[in-house]
């Protein structure tokens, strides 16, 4: 594993990037296995006039700091932390990242239940407020609320606000997906002083092909999402399936003319609600062999022909079987 600063880099499964100064944020999804919660800075380097991707390093890290000052404790204590998605704010310099949080279930019963949230940090891993969190996205040791490794995984600026997604449904929303079916996911919108605005449900595919052997392991949802415009937004649908490995793909979606569910505790059983509209964007598998955990989602630098740069990341698990990856793509409408 790669060493920087006496901590181990892995796990990166948020990135973002200061327009200003071109430095890259990277999060560790690290529960403190290794490190203390923290995030990298960093460089991309793709140059605007050709938009080739030439190089990727880490310049710095920095622990991310509690209320009350010091690291988040570590995995499977009270009020540990499981960063998973990191956004840098141009109007105020500062961060924002999201923490997936975490409860027991059948096949971790003593976990302690650690509430999901959006805080805020400054560059130095100071804590600076968080988000309001619905109610509904409240993790419990009971079966309601969000599922267990089902929190917060994507999170980005909106024109007018903040917006976050959780990776799968809860409890009260449907099962997980299966090739059978699909099922669906949130996503909240704050105003940019953090009180809830609108909830929306987001339809994730049913699973792209079944786990080998029949009835093996299968972990399907949304990893990232990316404003891309009033209403419209990029989302990546992750799923790691036994005996088959990675599927991931981009997508495109609006809320607009979406179902407001922010007051309603029960999307199953024949809930009546319009979710957001959805459009393929691309199979990532294409473009990469084998397709990596692709959990990192960013618009990097303009190039000089007017399109934007898009980057997608991976996180490697800390597996040595698994590898850190970026891919940068030309997109336009952003």
């Amino acid at each position: 594993m790669m060493k920087f600063q006496d901590t181990t880099v892995g796990g990166l499964s948020g990135i973002d990037r200061d327009p200003r100064t071109g430095t890259w944020y990277f999060i560790s999804d690290d529960r403190w296995r290794y490190d203390p919660a923290r995030f990298y800075t960093g460089r991309l380097d793709i140059d605007p006039g050709s938009g080739a991707f030439t190089d990727a390093r880490i310049t710095g890290v920095t622990t991310l700091q509690r209320p009350g000052g010091g690291p988040y404790p570590a995995y499977g204590k009270p009020e540990s932390a499981d960063p998973e998605t990191i956004r840098f704010d141009a109007w105020s310099g500062r961060l924002l990242w999201g923490h997936e949080g975490d409860r027991p279930d059948a096949t971790h019963q003593d976990i302690p239940v650690s509430d999901l949230f959006v805080r805020w940090s400054d560059r130095d891993g100071r804590y600076r407020g968080g988000l309001r969190i619905p109610a509904n996205l409240s993790l419990t040791d009971a079966d309601r609320g969000p599922r267990r490794n089902f929190g917060f995984e994507g999170l980005t600026f909106t024109p007018h606000g903040i917006a976050a997604m959780v990776e799968g449904p809860r409890y009260e929303d449907g099962e997980p997906p299966t090739v059978e079916h699909g099922s669906v996911t949130r996503l909240t919108l704050w105003s940019r002083d953090g009180r809830p605005q609108a909830q929306y449900a987001y339809p994730v595919d049913p699973l792209p092909a079944a786990p080998i052997p029949a009835g093996g392991a299968a972990d399907s949802g949304v990893s990232e999402i990316l404003s891309a415009g009033d209403g419209r937004f990029l989302a990546l649908e992750r799923s790691w399936i036994e005996g088959v490995d990675y599927k991931v793909r981009l997508y495109e979606f609006d809320v607009r003319g979406a179902t407001n569910v922010l007051s309603r505790d029960r999307l199953a059983d024949g809930a009546r609600y319009r979710p957001a509209a959805k459009r393929l964007v691309a199979d990532l598998g294409r473009y990469s062999t084998p397709t990596q955990n692709l959990e990192a989602l960013a618009w990097g630098p303009r190039l000089r022909t007017g399109e934007c740069t898009l980057v997608i990341g991976s996180d490697d698990n800390f597996d040595s079987r698994e590898t850190t990856q970026f891919l940068a793509f030309a997109a336009r409408g952003c």
